[in-house]
């Protein structure tokens, strides 16, 4: 049985809809990140679990028990906010254990527990301090340790990283992920970041317009998108106007070129489908196992350490191929002629019924939300 559950959410605000029938079942221990623009929905099923807003329709469950009707404070819930929303007159270990306050533990035990806290965030000696004297990571910290100082069922993120620069965010959360694995606790992570919702999650509910587009695991999400919206959102990708020429085959054409998808297309013969590769899954040159050969011009060269992006025209289609740096093998120049080799399973069908312009047009939205 799962240990939380949400059941056919919904959230209006007058006339709009901004979460509609959403639901989701996550396992005792689970990092799930809710993932989508601005706008989405996220931060607002968010504020239902923890129960800052109240549904239009739907439930929430936490371990068996119904919480839609109970007040945030009888859900035993922890949330980090994005802004940290410390208490500036209070010190670190004030703040931590201000929750245990509230809850009337006893003072000595609720010492040890904010010891504990601050050991587990790695801030130790800094209990004494106010929160203006500590670095943004460090007021992160403590926000994460006042969540979790009272033992909570559940703990909620709300975009807790935006506002640090990026070593700093790339650091805390694989802090925040060590500590979540350490304790064992439920947690839900809101990001318009793909890269953390990747990296840190168990699971990623992708979100557009109110609605969970695809619900998997990282590895099915960027590999298997569900939808256009979630191929276009999640990664980047070239996207290329493909000719049916065997529906049943799952045949098509490139720019010439022909290759098997390897599944039967709903679109009829001499129809244009999109299809669409990620920039690692071409190959400069020929290369084993890669059987479909593309030829283009280089177009553009970007150097980004260990990675190398060349920007190369198929056609009138720019496709985006990410190579390893090699310091004794520099890239070609632009202007040079090359051949790219693909395979066909590395095709992403966004649209088998030839449905193409729409589809690119889901896909814009989405990036635009």
């Amino acid at each position: 049985m799962p240990y939380l559950t949400i059941n056919n959410l919904e959230k209006s605000f007058g006339p709009t809809r901004v979460v509609k029938d959403f639901s989701l079942s996550v396992e005792k221990g689970e990092f799930i990140s809710l993932l989508g623009p601005s706008g989405c929905g996220k931060t607002t099923v968010l504020r239902i679990v923890a129960g800052f807003e109240d549904p239009s329709a739907g439930s929430i469950q936490i371990d068996g028990r119904d919480m839609t009707s109970l007040r945030p404070n009888q859900r035993n819930i922890g949330m980090v906010f994005q802004a940290y929303a410390l208490f500036p007159n209070l010190t670190v270990a004030q703040n931590v254990g201000f929750g245990l306050k509230i809850a009337g533990m006893r003072r000595a035990e609720a010492a040890e527990r904010v010891t504990d806290m601050l050991r587990l965030i790695g801030l130790p000696d800094l209990g004494a301090r106010y929160p203006f004297q500590l670095s943004g990571g460090q007021q992160q910290r403590v926000a994460l340790a006042r969540a979790l100082a009272p033992k909570p069922r559940v703990l909620l993120l709300d975009e807790p990283l935006s506002a640090l620069d990026a070593k700093i965010r790339v650091s805390l959360r694989q802090e925040i992920r060590q500590i979540q694995q350490q304790l064992g606790i439920t947690t839900i992570f809101v990001t318009h970041d793909q890269e953390e919702a990747l990296s840190m999650s168990d699971r990623v509910v992708v979100m557009n317009g109110g609605i969970a587009e695809q619900i998997g695991t990282p590895f099915d999400i960027y590999n298997r998108p569900a939808t256009p919206f979630v191929a276009g959102f999640v990664g980047s990708h070239t996207g290329f106007d493909a000719e049916v020429i065997n529906p049943a085959a799952g045949i098509v054409a490139i720019d010439g070129a022909q290759l098997a998808l390897g599944q039967q297309l709903t679109a009829p013969k001499g129809a244009i489908i999109r299809l669409a590769l990620r920039p690692e899954a071409a190959r400069l040159g020929r290369a084993e196992g890669r059987e479909t050969i593309l030829k283009g011009r280089i177009a553009q060269v970007q150097f980004m350490g260990s990675i190398i992006r060349l920007s190369t025209m198929v056609g009138d289609t720019a496709l985006t191929l990410d190579t390893f740096n090699r310091p004794d093998t520099p890239p070609p120049p632009v202007g040079t002629e090359v051949e790219i080799s693909v395979a066909a399973r590395d095709f992403i069908i966004l649209d088998a019924a030839g449905n193409g312009v729409a589809q690119d047009q889901a896909i814009a939205a989405g990036h635009l939300a």
